[in-house]
């Protein structure tokens, strides 16, 4: 899935000259993170995080700040002044894993979205949880099924028709790696519609063939390794 899929349009964005005061007021008001800065073209040029704004901000307990004063203070401070220049972005037809790989290595909240120099949109955590819980089947809820595949690459094709033989059907399925056992896979199997099985009858018929570790169902994690 690309990152145009899921990234938010119609973002708000701060011009250089923009005052901190206002980008304060919107940050309040609309619960925004971070907002692009853009010069007067619509180019990207920096980026202000929900922190940075903070950061500008007097200490409520410190009396007779500057911000009471018009005209000086933190009236003069703009955008251009605190933003975080070069900010990292991405392609909107960038996958959207690659997108997650990004804010875990940098540590952020969101990258702009740059096609041609100009802003077009704006991906973020909460982004790449929708796009996550998507992927996983969750909102449809139905069951789960983790499944070891012992670095056996056929073993989920076979899986799948095994399943699809008795009448189960999937609505997602991914793997990744296996945190406790190096060079390991499993698999994560949500399942859509069962048919006229139970949780059991369908452990019963994967646990002949395959490891499962776990399943879920009504929100019921059972161990099985």
């Amino acid at each position: 899935m690309l990152v145009r899929d899921w990234m938010t349009v119609n973002v708000i964005a701060l011009g250089v000259n923009s005052s901190v005061l206002d980008a304060a007021e919107i940050l309040h008001e609309k619960n925004i993170r971070q907002f692009p800065v853009i010069d007067s073209r619509g180019d990207l040029v920096g980026i202000v995080s929900d922190r940075d704004i903070r950061d500008a901000m007097p200490s409520k307990f410190i009396p007779g700040d500057a911000v009471v004063e018009r005209g000086g203070g933190l009236y003069t401070l703009t955008a251009g002044d605190i933003m975080t220049l070069d900010p990292i972005s991405v392609h909107s037809n960038a996958a959207m894993t690659e997108v997650a790989e990004t804010l875990v290595k940098h540590k952020v909240g969101g990258l702009p979205v740059v096609d041609g120099g100009q802003l077009v949109g704006i991906i973020t955590q909460a982004d790449v949880l929708r796009f996550l819980c998507a992927s996983a089947g969750s909102a449809r809820g139905g069951a789960q099924f983790g499944i070891r595949l012992n670095g056996d690459d056929n073993l989920l094709a076979d899986l799948l028709c095994d399943l699809r033989k008795q009448g189960v059907l999937f609505t997602s399925v991914f793997t990744a790696v296996d945190p406790g056992r190096v060079g390991a896979r499993n698999a994560y199997v949500s399942i859509a519609d069962m048919g006229d099985k139970c949780v059991e009858d369908v452990v019963e018929i994967i646990q002949k063939k395959y490891v499962i570790l776990f399943y879920v169902a009504e929100g019921v994690t059972v161990d099985l390794v």
